[in-house]
């Protein structure tokens, strides 16, 4: 595979995260770096498991699962192009402590782990960046497991289907309601019960997989306030110069 330059991984459409970066760190980093396709379904990790590479999605999103007696999952958070997979690295683990499996098929810049490794202990720029995303991370996943604890099947898929459209920036997008489900934390019938609620509100249309945003208002208004919260924290850019 070709490694890509560090022209491509600061293009627009690239990973935020390192665009983030200064122009010289990102030149270093992109020598590391090699492009990947990403499939639907993919898993990148499971727990337990080693941590054999870093991934900085472009177009693609990567679902962080919780995993419970081997089979019970719970959505504890979401990664596209402002973030990374694998910021635990930086923290000293050696494996991984979630599922990631790909939500939407696209591309990422991929790292060995190893190298992640030696780029982050010598690079001021790039640790300040994590330490800012990782920070991020922890808030989602905090805000949404209280969400999951507190809140009702709809507004959490309400939530849910939201932060996935600012995600892929798109009002039209597919999750199958067994994905859903496994995100949620619940049965599939549980699933189509508050995606019927849903869509008898006129605000969205749900047709096997296929997904389409018809009131993004009232979805928020139908969505539970952790939508903003996890929002917020999940947007955050990192930038070098928030810390000079």
């Amino acid at each position: 595979m070709s490694i890509v330059s560090s022209l491509e991984v600061a293009h627009p459409g690239a990973n935020m995260l390192l665009a983030a970066l200064p122009a010289a760190d990102l030149a270093r980093l992109a020598n590391a770096l090699e492009p990947v396709p990403l499939e639907v379904g993919e898993v990148l990790s499971e727990p337990g498991a080693p941590i054999r590479h870093i991934y900085f999605p472009n177009d693609s999103l990567i679902s962080l699962l919780g995993v419970a007696e081997g089979r019970m999952t719970l959505e504890v958070g979401l990664v596209g192009r402002e973030g990374m997979l694998g910021a635990t690295v930086a923290l000293g683990h050696d494996v991984s402590q979630v599922r990631a499996i790909v939500q939407r098929a696209g591309t990422a810049s991929r790292m060995s782990s190893a190298r992640f490794r030696t780029e982050f202990a010598r690079n001021p720029a790039l640790q300040r960046v994590l330490y800012r995303y990782t920070d991020s991370l922890l808030a989602q996943a905090i805000q949404i497991a209280v969400c999951s604890r507190f809140h009702v099947l709809e507004a959490r898929l309400a939530r849910s289907l939201l932060i996935t459209r600012d995600r892929v920036q798109a009002d039209k997008f597919h999750l199958t309601h067994e994905f859903l489900a496994h995100a949620l934390g619940v049965r599939r019938v549980g699933v189509t019960k508050a995606a019927s609620a849903l869509q008898q509100q006129g605000l969205i249309i749900y047709s096997r997989g296929n997904i389409e945003i018809l009131d993004v208002p009232g979805l928020a208004a139908a969505s539970c306030k952790c939508y903003e919260i996890v929002k917020d924290a999940g947007a955050v850019v990192p930038s070098t110069t928030a810390f000079v």
